[in-house]
């Protein structure tokens, strides 16, 4: 049975070294690629009468928010009060 020398250890070491960096590469796109999914907002049309429009935009200003931030906080809200 002949030894490993120490240069085939190393050599081996460094091998499994890059295929362990290559993996972490490869987990690293995917992680990206699954929050850029997670962080991508749909776009949606909505209609409201004056009135409603009107109070919202009331509330947003109030809040320091965007008309659509507001409605996005508000459906946040209601959802979560539905889950609870």
């Amino acid at each position: 049975m002949s030894e490993e020398t120490l240069e085939q250890k190393e050599k081996r070491l460094n091998e499994r070294l890059a295929r362990i960096n290559s993996l972490e590469q490869e987990i690293l796109q995917k992680e990206k690629k699954l929050k850029s999914k997670e962080n991508a907002k749909k776009q949606i049309l909505l209609r409201l009468s004056p009135a409603l429009w009107d109070d919202i935009a009331q509330w947003a200003e109030a809040d320091f928010r965007s008309i659509n931030g507001q409605i996005e906080y508000i459906l946040s809200e209601a959802v979560k009060k539905r889950k609870s």
